[in-house]
């Protein structure tokens, strides 16, 4: 006996698709809600956070003589 076709919610259709990366997300976000204006704000955030982990690292004293 053949079983009955089960109807497949969006819920499940979502949770079979590949999931979305953390930059590729806040991407459409940006694009869908035209918040354009936080990007810059997220890439000086993301500067600054690579500028304390090399701080922190053999790098600094090249890091330094930047500034």
């Amino acid at each position: 006996m053949p079983e009955p076709k089960k109807e497949v919610s969006d819920f499940e259709a979502q949770a079979e698709e590949s999931e979305v990366g953390l930059v590729r997300e806040f991407i459409g976000f940006m694009r869908e809600s035209k918040k354009w204006w936080l990007a810059p704000i997220i890439i000086v955030l993301l500067l600054v956070g690579i500028l304390v982990i090399l701080g922190s690292t053999g790098a600094a004293p090249f890091i330094y003589t930047l500034f």
